[in-house]
């Protein structure tokens, strides 16, 4: 409890717990734009219509089918459950057996966020998903030049994105480690702590007398961090008047959407390597971008049976997304200064005001680099 002696809050502490720069409308607003365009710059890449793509899309699509007869299991499992002691007790007068099943779908698909789960582990099982990040990130580079070939300086073009990145030693972003099997039980750690968490807090709204209070503090706990104190007080008032269900939805699509962009990133965080401080100041300088960017991703992957195709497309576009965010790699050899350069993201006001046409300009500025061959290949 704060005492008599306590100096009142001023006039910058006040501004620093209401300050929403890093979070804003208009930050969120070009992330779900980018969703689009980075999307659409995707699918234009001939490399992803070879028979190789083809064929992974393919696999896709069936593990989209997979994963919904996976989550269907235990549902159907209940059905017959129940449809055995129909046999036996009369149940057409109850609706408890429908509120199960009900119950049951609702924690698989957005208390636990088991799709997202069974999608963003592919990455550990085939290594497609990082190869279409660089093949992509090589597109990007390619129709860069394309568009700036008539260009009368052409030396005021950013440098290369793909040349080098290709080249940084890579690791797990996680883990900083080679081992394939470590970072599996890394993410499936994450993946448990999270959802024993989502399960702990849903369970307590049901405690009598504080569960209607116990969703909402959740809510403005999570919020209070990332967008401020005024924000997070809104969502506080307003989800004491929103029913259970729709709490749950909409903080569960706030920590699925962050999840998963940091899935998306990790092809990029595997080559540079940040550290555990440097990696959180990175995401919080993007954080309102990001959010946008992700959010517009999650609603194309809760497609069933093509969400997993759509995460691929995703995957494909977020190699145009780090060419905003990002400035491009210098050679291997300078990859911890590099890191270090990148933690605060210096351009973003020049970003966030330039109009979707003009998005390319951003890095217009010399080379760092020159090579013969700008898009040599593995």
């Amino acid at each position: 409890m704060a005492s008599a002696r306590d100096p009142p809050v001023s006039k910058q502490q006040l501004k620093k717990y209401f300050d929403i720069s890093h979070f804003d409308l208009n930050a969120i607003l070009r992330g779900i734009q980018l969703t689009g365009v980075g999307a659409q710059r995707a699918l234009q890449n001939p490399q992803l219509f070879t028979s190789e793509h083809y064929k992974q899309a393919a696999y896709a699509v069936a593990a989209g089918i997979a994963i919904r007869i996976l989550i269907a299991i235990p549902t159907y499992g209940i059905r017959v459950l129940l449809w055995f002691l129909s046999a036996i007790f009369t149940l057409d007068h109850v609706t408890w057996d429908d509120k199960i099943v009900d119950g049951l779908v609702f924690i698989e698909n957005h208390v636990l966020q088991v799709p997202i789960f069974l999608m963003t582990l592919m990455r550990y099982i085939t290594p497609t998903l990082d190869d279409l990040f660089m093949d992509s990130l090589r597109w990007v580079d390619t129709t860069y030049v394309q568009k700036h070939k008539h260009d009368q300086d052409p030396t005021k073009l950013r440098a290369m994105y793909y040349p080098n990145l290709r080249q940084y030693p890579k690791r797990d972003g996680s883990t900083q480690t080679s081992s394939t099997a470590e970072a599996l039980s890394k993410f499936l750690f994450r993946f448990a702590r999270k959802g024993l968490i989502s399960l702990a807090v849903f369970g307590a709204s049901y405690l009598p007398r504080v569960g209607w209070l116990v969703l909402p503090a959740a809510s403005f706990w999570t919020f209070n961090k990332a967008v401020g104190l005024g924000p997070a007080s809104l969502i506080f008032g307003t989800g004491v008047l929103l029913p259970r269900r729709y709490i749950v939805i909409f903080l569960q699509s706030y920590f699925a959407s962050r999840s998963l962009m940091r899935e998306l990133l990790e092809p990029y965080f595997a080559r540079v390597h940040f550290t555990k401080e440097e990696k959180k100041k990175w995401f919080r300088s993007r954080e309102g971008l990001l959010f946008g960017f992700a959010i517009g991703i999650y609603a194309l992957i809760r497609v069933p049976l093509l969400g997993v195709l759509f995460y691929g497309i995703a995957e494909a576009s977020t190699a145009y997304l780090i060419t905003k965010i990002t400035d491009a790699p210098p050679p291997p050899a300078e990859r911890r200064e590099f890191a270090e350069s990148q933690v605060e993201w210096r351009n973003k006001q020049k970003f966030l005001s330039l109009s979707l046409a003009n998005m390319d300009k951003i890095h217009d500025k010399p080379p760092a680099y020159q090579e013969e061959d700008p898009f040599p290949r593995q």
